[in-house]
């Protein structure tokens, strides 16, 4: 299947591992790589421009397929050392950046000069529109479905991506509630040029996470995620255990007087305990509505070739049943 994101990234499917802190190590990325997608190395997981180079030249032993880096932005008073994390990426020959978070104008000229493509990720039509403006060569619309941060506008891809495709010249993915081939093909309907996935990766054999993590993911449905942080207008779609439900107490009991400080036991450095470990109750980890369609734990080759396997008979054969007058 070619489209503007096959072509762009030189990839084979048009399915994208989103950056997942604690998940996106070089065995994550080039198992997705390897497997025709466009695996992506999770940089502030890393933390370091050392560990993130030793990270990229592990994922390069791994696969000799195209792969990227995820790099989020975040407002904090103890910023990572966003330059030299930049100037690993470029130095390790990595060609494709997933950005997040804060508008990442500062770093496009580095990337630009270096002949990396930039996608970037969005939550709504307006801040993707300013994205393509400052020379983004891509972007990655996330739903309010979506596991981690959904924004504020609480729009679902269903009129998301409508809206993205009549607005945008730039190609884009859908991201949010993607899982499967219905997922894909629903995406490309309308208009996206392929899809991200997050949840749907960490539930894989090859995902460096505790198995703990894995099975919640199976055995959740679309009823357990929780939004937290709304009332610091930072919210975050997770999945629900003891931690989150305490903290959703808080936010309620506190209300407009709710400071970061009195929910940080819940949110704050507990990644390594739960994606580790296995403790699934250390606290608030993202995880997406599409829970609900995650019911096995495949190779990451398995459901890829999966997904467009299906991808292709859904297409050739249910839709175009539709319009021969044959719908199955």
């Amino acid at each position: 299947m070619k489209t503007r994101i096959t072509e762009m990234f030189g990839i084979e499917h048009p399915i994208i591992q989103g950056g997942m802190h604690y998940v996106g190590f070089a065995e994550m990325a080039a198992a997705v790589s390897n497997a025709g997608g466009l695996g992506i190395i999770t940089g502030l997981t890393q933390g370091t421009p050392e560990k993130l180079a030793n990270e990229i030249a592990r994922c390069k032993d791994m696969t000799d397929k195209p792969f990227g880096v995820n790099l989020t932005f975040l407002p904090s008073l103890n910023a990572p050392d966003y330059p030299g994390l930049v100037r690993v990426i470029i130095e390790g020959g990595v060609k494709i950046v997933e950005t997040a978070g804060n508008n990442p104008a500062q770093v496009l000229p580095h990337f630009k000069d270096a002949g990396v493509k930039v996608i970037h990720k969005c939550t709504s039509v307006r801040h993707s529109l300013k994205a393509q403006s400052i020379g983004c060569d891509a972007v990655s619309v996330d739903g309010f479905e979506c596991g981690g941060h959904p924004g504020e506008d609480d729009i679902p891809n269903m009129i998301l991506l409508p809206r993205a495709a009549d607005e945008l010249d730039i190609p884009f993915v859908a991201s949010g509630g993607m899982a499967d081939a219905r997922s894909l093909v629903a995406a490309l309907a309308m208009g996206a040029d392929g899809m991200n996935m997050g949840t749907r990766f960490i539930a894989t054999k090859e995902a460096p996470v505790h198995e703990n993590v894995k099975q919640a993911i199976v055995d959740a449905s679309e009823l357990d995620t929780r939004l937290v942080m709304r009332p610091l207008r930072n919210t975050e779609r997770v999945l629900t255990n003891d931690a989150v439900e305490r903290l959703l107490e808080k936010e309620k009991e506190l209300g407009d007087d709710l400071k970061f400080e009195d929910i940080a036991e819940e949110v704050a450095g507990v990644y390594p305990r739960i994606m580790s470990e296995g403790d699934m109750d250390a606290g608030a980890w993202s995880c997406g509505m599409v829970a609900g369609l995650i019911n096995d734990i495949p190779t990451c080759k398995e459901l890829i070739d999966g997904i467009m396997q299906e991808a292709e008979a859904l297409i050739r054969q249910r839709l175009a049943g539709f319009v021969d007058g044959k719908a199955a």
